[in-house]
């Protein structure tokens, strides 16, 4: 019999992600607080729900793609929530960056109402989500990778195992997030510098792109900033959040973290300035003294 598969949040990643479901022959259930998203996405194949409840009955698989634990708590437990409504023995796969203590305690909650739980943070973008070539870090119990594991397959080209019980995954996201933050705002400080000392912006983009110095988030986000374009594939709030949370996790064990401490400052200095929303490049903007180039 053919799982039944459903996603919500229907964002940058999730709406790919629930495309590769489709692809691959699964019966997809989508919900998106945005109806008119789900409504659309439902035109080429699926259903489009009205409520976390109404996807988490008819599903064996239930992938949540929101922001953060907030919101995975409400899709849960919120009015309309789906932890009521799933069947016992279904899986959640929760793919969103948060603390893995919280994770870890999410796993015993949905237990006790007899659901399996996969924590399953991704990364890789929005492209790679619409493709399949996703990354997933997970972990959970051996009962729920034999329910789902087909699922996940047809979403990443990477799952990673990291475990018999959540948290594991979400602690290798947050120490990818690390360094993802601490990427983006070196990136944007040597672009800062560079342009403050009259450099061709262009030049050193291609200079540093074939050189040691480079990182894939110099490659990905200065070309943004080369294009003036700030639209939000991640957003500068994203960060604050996700180093946030690594500086969280380390606190606890007083673990000493210089770069994230710096980063996660960055960050929230181009938040309270009014960047908040645009993409995560837009960090550049905080340094004083530079001329940003303009859309041609």
């Amino acid at each position: 019999m053919t799982l039944v598969a459903g996603v919500i949040g229907l964002g940058a990643m999730g709406g790919g992600m629930a495309a590769s479901l489709r692809r691959a022959g699964y019966p997809v259930q989508v919900f998106d607080v945005r109806s008119e998203v789900a409504t659309a996405f439902a035109r080429d194949g699926g259903t489009a729900c009205a409520s976390p409840a109404e996807l988490g009955a008819a599903c064996d698989v239930v992938v949540s793609v929101v922001v953060n634990a907030a919101q995975t708590e409400s899709v849960l437990f919120g009015p309309g929530g789906c932890a009521a409504a799933m069947k016992r023995g279904s899986v959640f796969v929760m793919c969103s960056t948060v603390d893995p203590n919280w994770s870890m305690a999410l796993e015993k909650r949905l237990n006790d109402l007899g659901i399996l739980y996969i924590d399953a943070p991704i990364s890789g973008g929005a492209a790679k989500a619409a493709s399949g070539e996703m990354t997933m870090m997970t972990a959970g119990a051996p009962a729920a990778y034999a329910k789902a594991e087909a699922v996940l397959n047809a979403m990443a080209a990477r799952v990673y195992r990291l475990g018999d019980a959540a948290g594991a995954g979400s602690k290798v996201k947050v120490i990818n997030q690390l360094l993802a933050g601490v990427h983006i705002a070196a990136a944007a400080e040597a672009m800062a510098l560079g342009l403050r000392e009259g450099v061709d912006p262009v030049a050193l983009y291609e200079v540093i792109t074939h050189s040691a110095g480079n990182s894939w988030m110099f490659e990905n986000r200065m070309a943004h900033v080369l294009a003036a374009d700030y639209t939000p594939l991640s957003a500068v709030d994203i960060f604050v959040k996700d180093l946030g949370i690594v500086l969280d996790l380390a606190r606890a064990s007083k673990f000493p973290l210089p770069l994230s401490s710096t980063a996660h400052q960055m960050f929230m200095q181009a938040s309270t300035a009014g960047f908040a929303k645009e993409d995560d490049s837009a960090v550049i903007k905080i340094f004083p003294g530079i001329e940003l180039p303009k859309k041609p």
